[in-house]
């Protein structure tokens, strides 16, 4: 490892020295690599936010002659997780000539059109708003991040008078203004003014750093960065207690996640009046702090500083004025309650849109809060999927920070209303808005599957997820259940996976993941109950207890979890899908099958009564109707598939064919063909479906409803 010139607490030194040096000769490459060290830690810079670059020599590829060109990241990426394909590569020269034909600050959009035609590596990224901002800037290597500490002393009144006393000259100062090229015309007349500073404060917004190594450059940035972190430390409590002290006293832990679960899908009904929305609850150390303090009534109608925050968190939270230990029992009187705070909110946007909107501006968006505090308890954010609203909380507990670090050594300055209104409707931002991918059929919904950690189970969750949902796998088996979510996390993330351990017949199990899934999503849209055992006797075989368990797991299971799932909807005013797996022997009487088979059909027709009740909520009950699904599943366990084979007299080595010759289509039904069935009924085109099921069994007459 390299040694540091200085030891770092606030942030963390993770270069690498035997991984540089296997990169050393390729700038580019480390380049990225700086960058994903210092995306890894949120103190540094957020998700998404502030940009790197650095300057290479190359063969230009028509006329054979070394140019300079300017690597950096691409439009709407991230540093922490930049690959090469996040690069946009520019001539530098190209791009420095658009000075010449630059109109003034009234006419900054039509500079970034313009980036396209200094475009040098073909397979760029669009170039993002911050291109200017690096490629005036002389230097080999830069980082522009918005560390917490940084924008706490760039967003207080004595921002200036701070940075310049505390690097004693060292790091200059470039007043707020909205990136874009006149900001990288003023970054270069900063350092012309100011020869060997080794950075630049931007007023209410982040940090640049340079160097003409990648190594120097990581460090000059940590550096600083410290600096300013230590500083902020010293002076927490300084002049009067953080956040001028706690005013709400915290719940309990256990308390907080309680309180927390039973309100979220309520909160989660009210934000998503116009598009459903995911949520993402906080309860960390520094949101109490904030939300519990004095200044909180001060501080969080400002609003945040940095442009990357709002544009997330919107111009301000909402706060709940609910004691934290309320009863919530009377699910209507708080809708009623919240839902006027709400309203109040709403209001108070459409003000602002309308007070600040300018002719050409786009329509005004969703008025409802992204991001909700509860004293006493902590934060929650809405977005349109898990990794925005989790991101949205994140830049929110960054928002908090500055607040507290700009309090503790000045006064907190947010941006003007008309300044932030002119970030959150900038055109280039809405621009870039149209241009997402369009939102799969299950984009916004959650999703709890029973007995998905394997077979039907999980192949339904999978499937679900490749939609666009946030999927919770439910099993019994807690190592099973494990490997599953593993595989999941890893294939898809983490923001749309929960594991939860799930028995259907305990009442405290089922409790304990409903609690887990409103904590980590916000509430219930899908519930599958696909959970289940098979015991195959003959009727005078049975026991007493063979009897109950079928029941207990297939019948009861089903009513508990769909009871579970029917109240968090009902909560959420949303409507919702319940999906009951269930089996051609609700239909069809096969031998030696009589307990399973009972079980079934009354799995069968509590799922039509249930769709006649819940109609009236927007609560769809279908059923999908399986046989045979031999593919990864645990019902060939426990003496199953030997009971079956000797009750069509033949090898159980024989039953995948036997089951495939008895349909009419001669097939043999999979996962994927359930898992296909699940979806259809919750995918978007079967929405005035209630009441029906659907048969996945390759073609049985007789199991044809009549």
């Amino acid at each position: 490892m390299n040694t540091p010139i200085m030891s770092f607490k606030h942030v963390s030194y993770l270069w690498d020295e035997a991984k540089a040096a296997s990169l050393e000769g390729n700038e580019v490459e480390l380049l990225i690599y700086r960058s994903n060290l210092l995306g890894a830690d949120l103190r540094i810079t957020n998700y998404g936010g502030g940009n790197t670059s650095c300057k290479t020599m190359e063969l230009d590829p028509l006329t054979k002659e070394p140019v300079e060109v300017m690597w950096i990241k691409g439009s709407g990426g991230d540093i922490g997780t930049m690959t090469r394909s996040g690069l946009a590569g520019l001539y530098v020269d190209k791009l420095r000539s658009l000075k010449g034909i630059y109109r003034g600050i009234e006419f900054e959009d039509e500079m970034v059109g313009l980036f396209n035609h200094c475009i040098y590596d073909l397979d760029s990224k669009a170039p993002s708003i911050d291109t200017p901002l690096h490629g005036f800037l002389p230097f080999k290597h830069i980082d522009h991040l918005h560390p917490d500490a940084a924008i706490a002393i760039a967003a207080s009144k004595d921002g200036e008078k701070i940075t310049q006393e505390l690097w004693k000259g060292a790091i200059g100062w470039v007043p707020w203004q909205r990136p874009g090229f006149d900001l990288g015309l003023q970054l270069k007349e900063a350092l012309d003014n100011n020869p060997g500073i080794r950075g630049i404060m931007l007023g209410g917004h982040g940090l640049f750093t340079w160097a003409d190594t990648a190594y120097e450059c990581y460090l000059n940035s940590l550096e600083v960065i410290e600096m300013a972190s230590a500083y902020l430390e010293s002076n927490y409590g300084k002049k009067r207690p953080v956040f001028g002290g706690e005013k709400v006293k915290s719940l309990s832990p256990d308390q907080r996640k309680s309180q927390a679960a039973k309100l979220a899908p309520i909160l989660r009904g009210l934000a998503s009046s116009e598009k459903r929305m995911v949520g993402t609850f906080s309860d960390s150390e520094v949101v109490l702090q904030f939300v519990n303090s004095q200044d909180l009534s001060k501080l969080a109608p400002m609003g945040t500083s940095c442009p990357d925050h709002f544009l997330r968190t919107k111009i301000s939270p909402l706060v709940l004025e609910l004691a934290p230990d309320s009863d919530l029992s009377d699910v209507n009187g708080l809708k009623e309650k919240i839902g006027a705070a709400f309203q109040a909110y709403r209001e108070m946007y459409a003000d602002y849109y309308q007070k600040h909107k300018h002719p050409n501006s786009p329509a005004m968006r969703d008025p409802n809060p992204v991001v909700i505090l509860w004293p006493g308890v902590g934060l929650f954010s809405y977005a349109k999927d898990k990794q925005t609203s989790r991101v949205a909380s994140e830049f929110y507990i960054n928002a908090i920070n500055v607040m507290r670090g700009a309090e503790a050594v000045s006064e907190y300055v947010s941006l003007p209303l008309q300044e932030a209104f002119d970030i959150e409707y900038w055109l280039l931002e809405e621009a870039k808005l149209s241009r997402m991918p369009k939102e799969k059929p299950l984009s916004r919904k959650i999703a709890l599957v029973t007995g998905s950690a394997g077979g039907i189970g999980k192949g339904i969750a999978e499937k679900y997820v490749q939609e666009g949902a946030c999927v919770v796998l439910t099993d019994i088996d807690p190592e099973r259940l494990a490997t599953a979510v593993a595989e999941f996390e890893k294939k898809y993330g983490k923001d749309v996976v929960l594991g939860a351990k799930l028995d259907v017949t305990d009442s405290g199990s089922l409790a304990d993941a409903i609690q887990a899934t409103c904590l980590k999503f916000g509430g219930i849209d899908i519930v599958v109950n696909n959970a289940g055992i098979s015991i195959s006797k003959a009727f005078e075989d049975h026991t007493d207890q063979d009897w109950t368990r079928l029941n207990d797991i297939l019948v009861m299971g089903q009513y508990q979890v769909s009871k579970a799932g029917v109240t968090l909807m009902k909560q959420q005013g949303l409507g919702g899908d319940v999906i009951n797996i269930v089996s051609k022997n609700a239909l069809v009487a096969g031998p030696k099958n009589v307990a399973y088979g009972t079980a079934k059909a009354a799995q069968l027709h509590m799922s039509r009564l249930m769709a006649a009740e819940l109609a009236e909520d927007k609560i769809r009950v279908n059923v999908v109707n399986p046989d045979a699904v031999i593919e990864n599943s645990n019902i060939w366990e426990g003496g199953w598939a030997e009971n079956r084979a000797k009750a069509y007299g033949i090898d159980v080595k024989d039953l995948p064919q036997y089951y495939a010759n008895r349909t009419l289509l001669k097939e043999s039904v999979k996962v994927s063909d359930i898992a296909d069935a699940a979806f259809a009924f919750v995918g978007g085109l079967l929405t005035k479906t209630t009441g029906n099921m659907l048969n996945v069994d390759g073609g049985l007459a007789a199991a044809f409803p009549r």
